[in-house]
């Protein structure tokens, strides 16, 4: 069965615990904190699998959760890191959060994608020593991994996309000009699923050609097949509009072509704009008078017409040749650029309030609406660490340390971040 859409959860795993414990050994008087830090949870990976081309595995498995990271142990022993856990899908697969729609990633290769990054592993107690505190009896606990609902959806990567309504001879084109063999019948709606073929030239070259199930009116909107795989369309580098030049079927062949290329536009308006030329089939049962009307209304439309018979293969050549011609001169295939994280503003949150424990003279800042902030700031990076600290002055985190105690001086942890506070 063709899927190329599902919906899963992906859990990173959780950092490992930090140990608490201290050095033990005859004839060593108080040897001191040795806990080792926590592992790191395994992170969720995407790898791209050329011999996959479906998403049909998804639709009973929904839930992926990488491991937790190993607790740190005594004697200064770090938790051991969790393994990844990689998820193979097809090439050619965009990764979307699902309650944003944010593009996570476009899995176009077979390079490993992370998409969910484990959470860090707490550090044991030796990180808390001081002159004054030496004999700290916490650590901290691992930081939670990433989680996401994200929705898959495969995108085939064609250089070519053929488009136009049912039975007008997309299945049969692509059958004579590739080693494709799309089921091909007399009847709308016989190709239900995309269908890929290599067409090779002479001298080595050649394009990928893809076969999308036939549009009809509405199709941006759910009507029919179309609606289902116009998401294919859009990395071709460039379409062949089919037409039934013959009107065989008692439709207009303009009528068709304006539908489609409305149907088209209506879905993602880069795609009007697409280098697209037009193939009109079946003229073996045109009149003369048919095709030469067809072909000046296209040629008005700014589009370049191959009159062709795709059945016996007749004067499909030039077309080819032209789609080659174009192909030399067009970007490669599309691929969909990972969107960072939404800036998230404080006012975004109904619930501002934070948690706040002196443990063994560290402040320690606990909030969710915190974490969620933290996920995207880069702290290497100055300007970033500003709109941090002025998300602490105003989410009133400044406030709550104060009125806990904390002075000038005093150390502040929140999750993985530490610093001394100044008023």
């Amino acid at each position: 069965m063709f899927v190329d859409k599902a919906h899963i959860h992906i859990k990173a795993g959780d950092g490992g615990d930090g140990a608490v414990s201290f050095h033990r050994e005859k004839y060593v008087a108080a040897g001191g904190p040795d806990g080792g830090d926590g592992g790191r949870g395994g992170n969720i990976v995407f790898v791209g699998d050329s011999n996959l081309s479906t998403l049909a595995d998804f639709r009973y498995k929904r839930k992926y959760a990488a491991k937790r990271g190993e607790n740190g142990k005594g004697g200064r022993c770090r938790g051991k890191n969790a393994e990844d856990l990689i998820i193979r899908v097809p090439v050619g697969t965009v990764i979307k959060e699902e309650s944003t729609n944010r593009i996570l990633a476009d899995i176009s290769d077979t390079e490993p994608y992370v998409v969910a990054r484990g959470g860090k592993g707490g550090w044991g107690n030796p990180h808390f020593a001081t002159p004054v505190r030496q004999v700290p009896r916490f650590a901290k606990p691992g930081l939670p991994g990433e989680e996401y609902d994200v929705v898959l959806e495969l995108k085939l990567l064609a250089d070519v996309g053929l488009v136009g309504f049912p039975n007008v001879g997309k299945s049969t084109l692509i059958s004579v000009v590739s080693q494709a063999k799309p089921e091909i019948g007399n009847y709308h709606f016989t190709t239900i699923t995309p269908v890929l073929g290599v067409v090779r030239m002479e001298e080595g070259s050649s394009f990928v050609m893809a076969d999308i199930p036939g549009l009809i009116e509405g199709a941006w909107q759910g009507t029919g097949l179309g609606h289902q795989f116009l998401r294919h369309v859009e990395r071709c580098r460039m379409l062949v509009h089919i037409v039934d030049v013959s009107g065989s079927e008692g439709r207009d062949p303009k009528e068709d072509f304006e539908t489609i290329n409305a149907e088209l536009r209506k879905f993602n308006p880069e795609l009007a704009e697409r280098p697209m030329v037009v193939a009109g089939n079946k003229c073996d049962m045109a009149t003369d008078e048919q095709i030469e009307d067809f072909k000046r209304y296209v040629n008005e439309q700014g589009y370049e017409f191959f009159p062709i018979m795709a059945a016996i293969r007749y004067d499909v050549d030039p077309l080819l040749n032209k789609i080659r011609e174009m192909l030399a001169s067009l970007p490669p295939i599309t691929r969909f650029e990972p969107e960072p994280p939404p800036v998230v503003n404080v006012e975004d949150f109904d619930d501002h309030s934070v948690n706040i424990r002196n443990v063994n003279g560290i402040y320690v800042v606990e909030a969710d609406w915190l974490l969620q902030v933290m996920r995207g700031v880069n702290f290497d990076d100055y300007e970033s660490l500003n709109y941090f600290q002025k998300v602490l002055q105003n989410g009133g985190v400044f406030e709550a340390l104060r009125q806990k105690g904390c002075q000038d001086g005093d150390a502040v942890s929140i999750y993985d971040v530490e610093f001394d506070f100044m008023d």
